[in-house]
Order: structure tokens, then C-alpha cells, then sequence
């Protein structure tokens, strides 16, 4: 797959359906990775998937009509941290790694939050040292470690705590 094949745009409502099955697929191929679980989400109505689109910021990368990657974007709430922003939901299917893809979508995040905030942040699980390596390419800084952060099947999961000077 060739990176420059592939378009990257935000999400909205009526990509419910595409969003909801890469979703999904994260949430079954990497559940250690995030904080929500497959049986809560595939519980859902595909409204609230849609819904979920409606009221945040979620970028996908398109190759041709199929949705390979998503990563959202939030501003985090509160007046006195209003200055920074959160990288999330993170999802690379494995057909587009090491395609950029990746590298592309994380640029795509850091240009839209350099519109809105001066820092942005995320956290990835230890383990993952090949996302760890994307964000630290792209600039991201480990600052610290929440032990035990999730627990998946009796397992407990540290989070790398990420941050990138939106500014510099």
C-alpha cells in the first residue's frame, strides 16, 4: 500500500457504518490498547456511533472507499486546561503498516490540534513499542508512566504518558 494513495479526512455522521467496523476491529485486535472493551461498544445501536462522530473530532485515512486508519482529537475541557489537547482512539489496520499511513494521520492530528492548542497529548501502552516509535518520531516526549493503568483479562497495563510542544 502506498502512502500517497491515501486520502485522510474527518469522520462524520454518515460514516457511521465504516467507523464502527474498524472500530470494533481495534477493540477485538488490541484490547489492551484502549479504555472501552468490544462487548460495550459492539453492544451499541449504530447510532451511537454516529453520535459519537457528531460531537468529536475523528480522522480517518481512506484508501480508495475502505477506511484503513482512524485517530481522534479532543481539546481537553476546563478553562485552565483549555490549552491543551488529547490524541486518541488510535487504530492502524494491519494491511496499512508500514505504508506511513500512520505517520500520515498523526501529522493530519498535530496540524489540526496546532489550530486550537499549544500541547498535545496521549498515552500508549508500554508494550506497543512500534506506536511509541511513530509518536516519538513525530515529536511526542515521554514524560511519564500511570502503572497498572488498564487491566485486561486479569493482566494489568502501563500507560507511557506522551506529549508534543505544539508551539516549537
Amino acid at each position: 500500500m502506498s502512502a500517497d494513495r491515501i486520502e485522510i479526512r474527518r469522520l462524520v455522521q454518515i460514516d457511521a457504518v465504516l467507523y464502527r467496523g474498524i472500530r470494533l476491529e481495534a477493540l477485538q485486535a488490541n484490547p489492551e490498547a484502549f479504555g472501552s472493551t468490544f462487548e460495550v461498544e459492539n453492544a451499541q445501536p449504530l447510532s451511537w456511533f454516529s453520535d459519537r462522530l457528531g460531537a468529536s473530532t475523528m480522522l480517518g485515512a481512506f484508501r480508495n472507499a475502505e477506511l484503513v486508519a482512524v485517530a481522534g482529537f479532543a481539546v481537553q475541557q476546563g478553562q485552565k486546561s483549555a490549552h491543551k489537547g488529547i490524541l486518541w482512539g488510535m487504530y492502524v489496520r494491519p494491511g496499512a503498516r508500514k505504508a506511513s499511513v500512520g505517520r500520515r494521520l498523526v501529522e493530519a492530528i498535530c496540524d489540526l490540534a496546532r489550530e486550537q492548542v499549544e500541547l498535545i497529548q496521549l498515552s500508549v501502552v508500554r508494550d506497543n513499542e512500534q506506536a511509541r516509535n511513530l509518536y516519538a518520531r513525530q515529536g511526542f516526549l515521554e514524560y511519564g508512566v500511570e502503572k497498572n493503568a488498564l487491566k485486561q483479562d486479569g493482566r494489568y497495563y502501563d500507560s507511557v504518558l506522551m506529549a508534543k510542544d505544539l508551539l516549537e
